[in-house]
């Protein structure tokens, strides 16, 4: 695909810069809603990409011959890197923009007409929001004086929102759909004529990243001109994308940088230096416990219970015996050295993560540590009081380490991330050709759970009708009521049937409503969201390794497997029988149970594909319930079984488990 943004006149209307680093595909969307914004005026598009790893410089150069390309051989940051362009421009005016954002046709000739409106005006900014509709705050500020610092570090400006006071940095007093002058803007979009550039200069490469687009503004309000939040037009930020891909500290930059700015500007302000020293140390403390905490807390409670099934276990023993108990002077080694074994094992294994708490890894640690800690006693004789003890102690901790785990994840949603099967339930705004090539892609992907409920059309009159066996489900007028009913958690636009400005719309009015929405480039080669950029066209199948053919996630599934069957067959299998005969009918649950005896034969297991599925890839033994069975949409079971077989763990095949056994109990009511 060629794109031609330049005129070839000597004097054009407006330079386009763009800072890349490793972006590509939301750079890909950004170029072609600039051509759509740029028809009626005559641009030029500069893209400094700072040695980009993921193929952004031959992905230019073959997607978008127009654009004007430099590639650095490193990261030069974004200062520097933005005034190599600026030193080549041609525009009468100006325009630094993020690789990740979206702009609406009308951004350019909205910011271009305030420009010649308002003569006084040196800089100007657009309305930016986040992908969820929101506003992002950034986008109209105060620099950093005193209190502007403090109440922005303390968060006494978060606590109060609306009062002139305490929310001067990010001005959140002020109605966000009113033009007005501001201190500073946002770098993502940054407006200036070629006027201001000659009397003020480019940004200053002493800022790296962060801080440049303050300083930008603090120059050019010295030199006599204003500085404009517009909010006319607005653009969409999908913030933080490039930072994601680097290992730069963004936090320690950004504080940095304001401590650059308040040192080149309010040299005199040792209030503020000092504010904003003390705010990195507390945000590096912070965003390490942020990220850590979930650790910290798994070791102190494994820790904690360790001893106490240590201490339970002695405590038991010597009741049923004439053991006295552990010497006092070995009692500080007994209760410190094994615990930290466990945990240095569990740490091996990867029991502690920053994100999730496997159950899993859980029961591997223990059994590994039983045997490596009972072998001990055999060497350190003087410690060896009793191997009883120790095997009731991970007795206890089967229990106890596990069922802590459990109890978090199940009741408090800690440690949670590893819910990789949960559904994307999914609408795509258009009805053309591409926008059925897309749901049916997405259809067709197993690499992840789409699940496209339906189609949004522009008039009403489409509500109803079936196009290649997706439902049209709503207009862009109601799309808000059918994400509530449908209960969406992801909207996707298609660029070749939306108009960017429709888009924008959308986002805007459904931004209360917990969604993420999603753009597909003309080429349908990405989809591009914040959390996520996925690759539409599927990987061979026959590539990829499953957990369902893991020899450990095989055993422990086993495990599972024969222990819940031998406890129901015992204590509940009886009764179930009994009933069942009594009764002359079957109902979901006591199907469930009587079926149990298959599982000990070794030819089913409780979870797993739906019998009568045919694959030639191997998804395990056949499941008496599974994702196919808890799963509101049918005739989905074939993409469910090889998403679970991909994903499958102890703690999914628990918790699949209580889901069948809740959707059994509701279908009785």
């Amino acid at each position: 695909m060629s794109l031609e943004f330049s005129n070839r006149v000597d004097v054009l209307d407006l330079s386009i810069i763009i800072v890349n680093y490793n972006v590509k595909e939301f750079l890909q969307n950004l170029l072609h809603s600039i051509d759509k914004a740029a028809q009626t005026i005559s641009t030029e598009v500069i893209v400094v990409d700072n040695a980009s790893d993921d193929g952004s410089v031959d992905f230019i150069r073959e997607k978008f011959p127009g654009v004007k390309l430099f590639a650095n051989d490193k990261n030069l940051g974004f200062s520097k890197a933005n005034n190599i362009a600026l030193k080549e421009a041609k525009g009468k005016y100006l325009l630094l923009i993020n690789p990740d954002t979206l702009v609406r046709e009308d951004t350019f000739t909205k910011i271009i007409e305030f420009f010649e409106t308002h003569p006084e005006a040196g800089l100007a900014g657009c309305k930016i929001l986040n992908p969820d509709g929101t506003l992002q705050l950034a986008c109209r500020r105060s620099f950093p004086g005193p209190w502007t610092s403090f109440t922005k570090v303390t968060g006494l400006s978060a606590l109060f929102p609306r009062s002139k006071m305490f929310a001067r940095y990010n001005l959140t007093y002020l109605d966000e759909n009113q033009t007005y002058e501001v201190d500073a803007i946002s770098g993502s979009f940054m407006m200036f004529t070629r006027e201001v550039f000659e009397k003020v200069g480019g940004l200053d490469e002493r800022f790296f990243m962060y801080g440049e687009d303050l300083d930008l503004c603090y120059r050019i309000q010295q030199e006599g001109y204003k500085v404009f939040y517009v909010s006319s037009t607005q653009i969409i930020h999908y913030k933080g994308e490039s930072t994601k891909r680097s290992s730069l500290d963004e936090t320690k930059f950004f504080y940095n940088a304001m401590h650059l700015f308040v040192k080149k500007h309010l040299s005199t302000s040792y209030l503020v230096e000092f504010i904003l020293r003390v705010a990195i140390a507390a945000r590096e403390f912070v965003a390490f416990w942020g990220k850590r905490k979930l650790i910290v807390l798994a070791v102190l409670l494994d820790f904690i219970f360790f001893d106490l099934s240590l201490f339970s276990a002695a405590r038991y023993y010597g009741s049923i015996t004439k053991w006295t108990g552990f010497a006092a002077y070995h009692a500080p080694v007994l209760y410190t050295i094994p615990a930290l074994l466990h945990i240095l094992i569990a740490s091996v294994l990867g029991v502690y993560k920053r994100d999730s708490l496997s159950v899993l890894r859980n029961f591997g640690a223990i059994i590994l540590s039983f045997f490596f800690i009972s072998s001990l006693t055999f060497f350190f004789n003087q410690f060896a009081y009793s191997r009883a003890v120790v095997i009731i102690t991970f007795l206890f901790l089967l229990f106890i380490l596990t069922g802590w785990r459990v109890v978090l994840k199940l009741f408090f949603k800690v440690g949670d991330s590893d819910r990789e099967y949960i559904q994307t339930r999914a609408i795509i705004v258009g009805i053309n050709t591409h926008a059925i090539t897309l749901a049916e892609k997405l259809s067709n992907k197993n690499s992840d759970f789409h699940s496209v409920l339906g189609l949004i059309s522009f008039t009403h009159k489409e509500i109803g009708r079936k196009i290649n066996g997706f439902e049209v489900l709503g207009s862009i007028e109601n799309i808000k009521k059918v994400i509530k009913e449908k209960k969406i958690n992801e909207v996707i636009f298609s660029s070749e049937e939306l108009t960017y400005n429709q888009m924008m719309n959308i986002v805007s009015s459904a931004h209360d409503e917990n969604v993420e929405f999603k753009l597909i480039g003309s080429s349908l080669d990405f989809l591009v969201g914040k959390t996520s950029v996925s690759v539409l066209d599927d990987i061979p199948l026959i590539g990829i390794k499953y957990n369902i053919s893991d020899p450990m996630f095989k055993f422990f599934k086993t495990v599972l497997d024969y222990s819940l069957a031998s406890f129901v067959l015992i204590f509940i299998y009886p009764f179930i029988y009994l009933t069942a005969l009594m009764s002359g009918r079957h109902s979901a649950f006591q199907n469930l149970i009587l079926n149990v005896p298959k599982i000990l034969s070794g030819k089913f297991s409780f979870v797993g594909p739906k019998e009568g599925n045919v694959s030639d890839l191997y998804l395990g033994k056949k499941g008496l319930t599974g994702l196919w069975y808890i799963d509101e949409s049918q005739g989905n079971s074939e993409k469910l079984d090889i998403f679970y077989a991909k994903n499958q763990n102890v703690w999914l095949d628990l918790e699949i488990l209580g889901k069948t056994l809740n959707k059994m109990w509701n279908s009785k009511k």
